[in-house]
């Protein structure tokens, strides 16, 4: 993401008008590559056929997310307006909707969409309102409830996993309803795992009734205090967490073979990160829980089990 002369926010590189759907996913690829270690392990074990459509669901969420981003900062700064990013965001839509009716421009991403949607029958409510879900963030007010919290991971999260699902392909309608909890499990994992870094943006995603609930009081969290409370509301989002995990396990069967792997490798990699969470004391404040690439390996054979599962 680069600023252009003049102030507004480029969102794609300048590729050739006959640019071909190989060169549009292997851009797409990089993204994924770049910005998604864990997401882009599970996705080596796909076939081939399925990453490149994976990845251009990625490379459009990756995009959006980076606009808003970036927006907001400038936003901040005063240098950018509110309708300024609606219109951005009104762009993506409008490039969306004509990649539906088949018209791609240089546009690498929406080359790489408009040739998944020749073989993939997903829905254009999905990626619209993928981008609602990512605006959220522009002008963010803490979720009051879990309800509301809900909502927002079900937009940026959710949502990829019903993009996704039509691409991994399923025996079971059901299928959905558990890839809709696996997004919602990934996205309070997301939350957890970055609350010192929302802190330092002055953000806090975790509900005001949850806080409430343990008698941990907003100016405590800002000011990232550590104590006996925080702990217990840490592991109440933690337990949250696990059982969307435990649901969304319950699709992995559902889906076509060749595609459980990489579905279960995701689920279990980022689920660790709530173990990761735990071995630090619940201190989410002075450090980033993450999993090495070796111990994302090492899960191999317990995914590699949960994977040959069948209904």
């Amino acid at each position: 993401m680069t600023d252009g002369s003049n102030g507004t926010i480029s969102t794609a590189a300048q590729y050739d008008t006959a640019l071909q759907p190989e060169a549009a996913y292997r851009h797409c690829r990089q993204i994924a590559k770049h910005h998604a270690k864990t997401f882009y392990l599970a996705t080596l074990f796909l076939p081939k056929r399925l990453q490149n459509p994976i990845f251009a669901i990625y490379a459009l969420l990756r995009t959006v997310d980076d606009l808003v981003d970036n927006a907001e900062e400038k936003l901040s700064e005063g240098t950018i307006t509110r309708e300024t990013i609606n219109g951005l965001l009104e762009d993506w839509k409008t490039r969306l909707k004509a990649c539906y009716r088949g018209e791609t421009g240089d546009d690498p991403i929406m080359v790489a969409w408009n040739h998944t949607l020749e073989s993939y029958p997903i829905a254009i409510e999905h990626p619209l309102e993928l981008i609602e879900g990512v605006a959220m963030d522009i002008e963010f007010s803490p979720f009051s409830t879990f309800d509301e919290l809900y909502i927002y991971c079900y937009k940026v999260a959710s949502i990829v996993g019903l993009m996704t699902s039509e691409i991994f392909g399923y025996s079971d309608p059901e299928a959905l309803r558990h890839a809709i909890d696996l997004g919602i499990a990934m996205q309070l994992t997301n939350i957890l795992r970055d609350i010192g870094e929302d802190v330092d943006r002055g953000r806090i995603y975790i509900p005001m009734e949850d806080l409430e609930r343990f008698g941990y009081s907003r100016e405590e969290f800002m000011k990232k205090t550590m104590n006996d409370k925080f702990r217990n509301l840490m592991q109440f989002q933690i337990e949250r967490a696990r059982r969307y995990y435990l649901s969304s396990d319950k699709g992995i069967p559902m889906l076509q073979k060749e595609s459980r792997l990489a579905v279960a490798l995701s689920s279990v990699n980022y689920g660790n990160i709530l173990n990761s969470i735990e071995e630090n004391g619940y201190d989410v404040f002075s450090q980033r829980a993450y999993r090495s690439f070796s111990q994302k390996i090492l899960t191999l054979p317990q995914v590699w089990r949960k994977s040959k599962a069948s209904v």
